[in-house]
Parts: structure tokens; C-alpha cells; sequence
């Protein structure tokens, strides 16, 4: 009796010992993942699972590691990630847990979100505690899973009200004011301070959580606010000088200010994060910032004949380096490489790469508008987004394109909130229409060029209906594309102009455009027109002559030979009503 009390004892002993020993390797895969050791995170749940295949919470961890180390471009880890919920069903593991992993998958795949949702809620109304009270590590989770990917996944506002009552169940925990912020900031910009506060209130939790800190870090830096970012990082590092992801923030910030500074913070990066493939390329990229280029490539030459060979974003590496070498053509034979890779998560800056290197070869500028779109479509900072669509613009005004680059301009406008061009914008276009009239060759094309140009002036007027550039670039336009003045198209764009000039004539630009306007008139029904009787030519040109007379100093050369114009031709025509009544007929000479 006592030797078999003496194992049951031993057994429970060793239990629990076991229980305690498996349970710190979880905690302790989730610490890695909190430090971004992805690797280091993957090897110790993938220990877990091995010794505890059923387990759910240990599963659903080991698929989270996954789904971390399948950024950027990693979609083999992301499907070990599916497999692993998928597999974890299979076997019979139908569990909390597992439905709140399998939904994550189903928001980053884009899949159905009320199937998401519904796997969510079966968890929730699983885990319910005797009184009711929902488990606030599965909220967290929920809210986790939608916090993943760009501001298109997930539902932010669902996770938002999942994460406050998770909050609210518990008042420890810290990763789950990480959540509710980075759902925030999904929300869009009008709740940046919301998530500011869930970031801060995650260090209130827990004062050496560097994670809160950092966030609030990443919120200044993309605002371009270095005293603020700096003070934040700062907390951070102080909080907890391990937390390597702050330090990779601070490598991306002087990438391309301070190759010295970026440096130093690359390689604090690189001495607190696993020795993967992804602080290698960290170094590849280091040099290439740096300038060596050669050296850069054979980094990332030796990384492909190593375990790194399938790493996607080796290709971007590689075109960034040859196009610096001046070999556009195969830098774009690699951007062609890994943009054909499936499951590849570029970032704006591939995307905006993509569309400067297209720019380079003739006739593809149409490509480079299309990378350059999803680079404007993907960021979340108004300042990128408007330097995004000043290259395209200037892509466009460089090619010639002007149609492109008005659809560029109007983007341009709706980023900056406006939804209308500049003055600045509309002349500079407006300038570029017209010169496009200058070099074509046909007359349909000349046609086409016009109708592009005048529209962009009655654009202009009905923007700025009070500044006069709109009326003078449709008459300008007019006259490029008629140049011998036959078809009159000029006409209704210099009345229309004139008609704005007479309201202030005392503007400094009015009498001298009325008065370059009305002699191109008078040529034209003296000696342009066609079609129409000699006495309407008579008519008109009087009119003309008499606006002349009107904006000119009395007794001037100009007035005086305006006024002697105008005499004869209405004495011509006074002459030959009084002949014919009206009756058709050739006039007298003038």
C-alpha cells in the first residue's frame, strides 16, 4: 500500500513537473515572437506540439510563429501556418483556439469574413466562463488575428469592441492595448489618437513593455516628427534594450539620410534577433545603402547558395543593385522574377522601385503608373503618397503623356484632400498641352491635341474663374492649332477671354491681351474667313476696329489708326445698305 502511494506520488510529481516545463516553453515561444525571433519561436512550439500534438493553445501558437516568419514574402511558412490549423481539425483537436487560428488564415487570405467572424463567435461563446464572462485571451486573439495584414484585412472595428472587453476582463495584460491600437490606426487617420492611448496604456500595464513605447515610436516617425519618434524609441530602449524591432525602426528611418547612423542601428538589430535569412539580407541591404553594390551582390550570391535560395525579396535585392550598376535590363529581369512569385506581400517601396526602373525604357510608362498606383494604394502616410504621384507626374511629363498625367494630377488631388489641381498645376499642364499641339504632325492628331488643351483651359476657368491664365491658354492653344487662323477656331476663346479682360481693364495683363486679341480678329475677317459675305467681314471688323478704339489712348497713333479703320469700313458698309437694303450684293471698296 505505502510503495503504491509512493508512485502515485512520484507520477503527479513528474506531471507536474512536466506540465510546468512545457507550459514555460510556450510562454517562452511567445516570448521570441514578442522580441521578433521568429525562427527561435518556430523551433521551440514546433518542441511543444511534437511532445503535446493536441494541445490547442500550443498549436495555435506554433501557427502565429508561422504567420510571423512568413513576412514579408515567406508563403511557405504561411501554408505551414494553414496546414497546421487544418491538420490540428483533422486529428480532431476541434477547439477554441483552433477556430480563432483558422479564421486568422481566412481574414489574410482575403476569404470570407462572416465565416471568420462565425469561427470567432463559436470560440467566444466556447470559452464563457461559469458566470458568463468571455475568456479575454480569446478576445485578445480575435483582436490579434484582425490587427494582421493591411487596413483591407479583417474587420478593425469588430476587433476594436472584442479587444475593450477584453481589457476589461483583464487588466494585466498589455499585448492586448497593442491589438486594440493597431486596429485603431486600420480605422484611419481620424483615430490616430485612440490608438496613441492604447499604445500608451500598454506601458501603463506593464512600465518595461517596450512594445508600447515603440508603437507610439512608428506613429511620429511616419508622421516625419523626429523629436517625438526619438523620445519614444528612447522609452523603449530603456524600457527593454532586447527589443531588436526598435532598432530596426531606427535602421529604416536613416537608410537613406545616414548611412553611418543606419549602421550602427543595423547591426544592434542584427546582435538582438536570430541569425536567419532575414538579418542577412538586412546586411545585403546595408550595403547596398552604403554604396557597394558589387559587394551587396555577392552577399545576397551567397545567401541563394544556401538555405536563403527561395528568400523572394533576394530578387528585389538584386535589381536594386544592378539597376544602381547601370544595368537596368537585368535589374528589371529580377523585379519580373519577384513580382511572379505567388504569395509575395511587397511593400510601397517595391512598388514605387517598380515604377521608376519601367520609366526608364520607352513606351513603358503605362507599367510604371500601375506600380506606382498600388504604391499610393498601399501607404498609409499622405506624404508618400503625394511624392508617389509627383514621380508618376513627372514619369508623364517627360513621355509626353498628358492624358496620364492629368489622371495623375487629379489623384494627386484627392490625396491632398482638395480634389482639385493647383494654379501651379493647372499651368504647368496647361503648358505642356500646348506644346503637344506644336510637335504633332497630322491633322487628326493636331485635333486631338487642341480639344485636350482647350479642355484643360475651361478647367482651369472653372476653377479659378477669377485669374486669367485659364482664357489665355484656350487662345493660345486655338491659334497653335489653327495656325493659319482659317478655321476660326480662336474666335469663341478670345471673346470669352475678352469678355473677362474688360471687367478690370486696369489690370496691368488686360488692355495688352484685348489688344493682341482684336488685331488677330480683324486678320482674320479681312483676310482669314471663308464662307462669309464681304460686308459681314465689313461688319465684324468694325466692331473690332471700335473695341480698339475704346481701350486706347485718344489722340495716340493706335487710337487714331483704329478710329480711321473703323470709319472706312462702316462708311463701306453704311454705303452699301443704303444701295441694296439689305439685298445681297458686293459691296463698294473700302
Amino acid at each position: 500500500m505505502k510503495k503504491m502511494k509512493k508512485t502515485v506520488f512520484t507520477f503527479l510529481a513528474v506531471a507536474f513537473t512536466s506540465s510546468f516545463a512545457f507550459s514555460q516553453t510556450v510562454e517562452e515561444g511567445i516570448k521570441f515572437l514578442y522580441y521578433g525571433k521568429t525562427k527561435s519561436a518556430v523551433q521551440a512550439l514546433e518542441k511543444v506540439v511534437a511532445g503535446k500534438p493536441k494541445d490547442a493553445y500550443s498549436i495555435y501558437w506554433l501557427g502565429q510563429a508561422y504567420l510571423a516568419d512568413a513576412y514579408p514574402d515567406n508563403k511557405e511558412e504561411f501554408a505551414k501556418a494553414k496546414a497546421t490549423y487544418q491538420q490540428a481539425l483533422q486529428n480532431g483537436v476541434n477547439d477554441a483556439w483552433i477556430w480563432v487560428g483558422s479564421g486568422h488564415i481566412t481574414l489574410l487570405e482575403g476569404g470570407d469574413i462572416n465565416a471568420a467572424k462565425q469561427n470567432f463567435e463559436q470560440a467566444i461563446t466556447a470559452t464563457k466562463g461559469k458566470k458568463g464572462v468571455e475568456n479575454a485571451d480569446i478576445l485578445n486573439a480575435i483582436g490579434r488575428a484582425n490587427a494582421a495584414g493591411d487596413s483591407k484585412v479583417g474587420d478593425p472595428q469588430y476587433a476594436v469592441d472584442k479587444l475593450k472587453r477584453a481589457a476589461e476582463i483583464d487588466a494585466k495584460n498589455p499585448d492586448i492595448d497593442i491589438n486594440l491600437g493597431i486596429c485603431y490606426l486600420k480605422l484611419g487617420n481620424d483615430h490616430g489618437g485612440d490608438a496613441v492611448q492604447a499604445f500608451t496604456d500598454a506601458t501603463t500595464r506593464d512600465p518595461k513593455y517596450a512594445a508600447g513605447y515603440f508603437r507610439v515610436g512608428r506613429i511620429y516617425q511616419s508622421q516625419d516628427n523626429k523629436q517625438s519618434m526619438d523620445e519614444w524609441y528612447g522609452k523603449a530602449v530603456a524600457a527593454d534594450p532586447a527589443y531588436a524591432p526598435v532598432y530596426y525602426a531606427y535602421y529604416v528611418y536613416y537608410a537613406e539620410k545616414d548611412v553611418n547612423a543606419a549602421k550602427e542601428f543595423i547591426d544592434k538589430y542584427i546582435a538582438n534577433s536570430d541569425q536567419d535569412c532575414k538579418t542577412s539580407y538586412f546586411q545585403a541591404d546595408y550595403l547596398f545603402r552604403a554604396g557597394k553594390y558589387q559587394e551587396s551582390l555577392e552577399k545576397a550570391k551567397a545567401m541563394e547558395a544556401g538555405e536563403c535560395k527561395t528568400y523572394p525579396i533576394l530578387n528585389i535585392l538584386y535589381a536594386y543593385n544592378y539597376d544602381r550598376l547601370g544595368d537596368s535590363v537585368q535589374a528589371r529581369s529580377y523585379l519580373i522574377k519577384y513580382f511572379s512569385t505567388p504569395g509575395i506581400s511587397p511593400i510601397p517601396d517595391y512598388y514605387v522601385f517598380a515604377g521608376k526602373l519601367y520609366a526608364k525604357f520607352p513606351g513603358f510608362e503605362d507599367t510604371a503608373s500601375v506600380y506606382l498606383k498600388k504604391a499610393v494604394a498601399l501607404d498609409t502616410v499622405k506624404k508618400n503618397k503625394l511624392d508617389y504621384a509627383n514621380t508618376a507626374i513627372n514619369i508623364m511629363v517627360k513621355a509626353g503623356k498628358i492624358r496620364q498625367q492629368i489622371e495623375w494630377l487629379n489623384i494627386k488631388a484627392g490625396i491632398r484632400g482638395d480634389n482639385k489641381l493647383t494654379e501651379a498645376e493647372f499651368y504647368k499642364l496647361g503648358n505642356t498641352a500646348v506644346a503637344a499641339i506644336d510637335v504633332t504632325k497630322d491633322s487628326v492628331t493636331i485635333s486631338g491635341a487642341y480639344l485636350l488643351a482647350d479642355s484643360i483651359g475651361k478647367a482651369y476657368i472653372s476653377t479659378y474663374s477669377e485669374k486669367p491664365q485659364g482664357y489665355t491658354l484656350r487662345v493660345t492653344a486655338a491659334k497653335k492649332a489653327d495656325k493659319d487662323s482659317s478655321q476660326g477656331l480662336a474666335l469663341e476663346p478670345i471673346r470669352n477671354a475678352n469678355q473677362f479682360y474688360f471687367k478690370d481693364t486696369a489690370q496691368p495683363y488686360a488692355k495688352p491681351s484685348i489688344l493682341g486679341n482684336d488685331y488677330y480678329l480683324v486678320t482674320y475677317y479681312l483676310y482669314r474667313v471663308k464662307g462669309m459675305a464681304k460686308i459681314d467681314q465689313y461688319r465684324n471688323a468694325a466692331n473690332v476696329f471700335d473695341e480698339i478704339v475704346q481701350i486706347t489712348a485718344p489722340g495716340s497713333d493706335e487710337n487714331k489708326t483704329a478710329t480711321d479703320n473703323r470709319d472706312k469700313l462702316r462708311g463701306a458698309v453704311q454705303k452699301y445698305d443704303a444701295a441694296h437694303s439689305g439685298k445681297p450684293g458686293a459691296p463698294a471698296k473700302p
